[in-house]
């Protein structure tokens, strides 16, 4: 997963401020694209088995991801920040779900895509995708404890008790308190999403790789 389609272009003279325009609209365009896509994918979500419907899956870090690896991690958060300030339009948590998911998504590329800025191989590859899952799950943890499920609570009125049932109606019996929802619902949802979007992001970097390097 070697990075063969980047390489460096040096010029002098009057020719320098042409390449770094021609550079920023390149990286402006894909950038822009890779954003697009990502909010496209945001509003696709979908629940999945186990958990609570108000917990819902989608494939929009895959953009990001994409993003981080082949422009760098800070192009990766700011794809991040565009998905979430487009997705305010159909927002239902006054703007906290999309800070919580900004937080959490900034979390799992920044982290993926440092490490593979460092070692651009498909282990180091490998290596940001574990460390950046762990970093989304961890950062999903902290933030659903201390400022979602407080959120939900204090602000749209839903009781900790309705939480429980909701998903105690999805079928996942393991949760009676706020520890055990993290452990059990927040925790396994977050690797089950950061593994599986690792593994698509693996399987079409490569083949993607020479359009995101042009």
């Amino acid at each position: 997963m070697k990075d063969t389609n980047s390489r460096d272009v040096k010029t002098t003279g009057s020719g320098t401020p042409r390449l770094a325009s021609h550079n920023k609209v390149l990286w402006i365009t894909k950038a822009g694209i890779l954003a697009a896509i990502a909010t496209v994918l945001m509003y696709l979500e979908f629940p999945i088995p186990l958990m609570p419907v108000f917990l819902k899956y989608d494939f929009s870090d895959i953009p990001a991801l994409l993003a981080a690896f082949s422009m760098g991690p800070l192009t990766g958060v700011i794809v991040q920040l565009v998905k979430n300030i487009l997705h305010l339009l159909v927002s239902h948590t006054a703007l906290v779900g999309e800070l919580a998911n900004f937080v959490m998504g900034s979390a799992f590329v920044a982290t993926a895509g440092l490490i593979y800025r460092r070692k651009k191989t498909r282990g180091g590859a490998v290596q940001g995708l574990a460390a950046g899952t762990v970093a989304l799950t961890v950062a999903g943890a902290l933030i659903n404890y201390f400022i979602m499920i407080p959120f939900y609570i204090s602000a749209m009125g839903i009781s900790l008790e309705q939480i429980i049932g909701a998903t105690a109606a999805a079928g996942n019996t393991l949760v009676h308190d706020m520890w055990s929802l993290i452990l059990y619902v927040f925790i396994p949802f977050n690797i089950f999403k950061g593994t599986t979007i690792s593994l698509l992001v693996l399987l079409i970097y490569k083949k993607l790789s020479p359009l995101l390097h042009k």
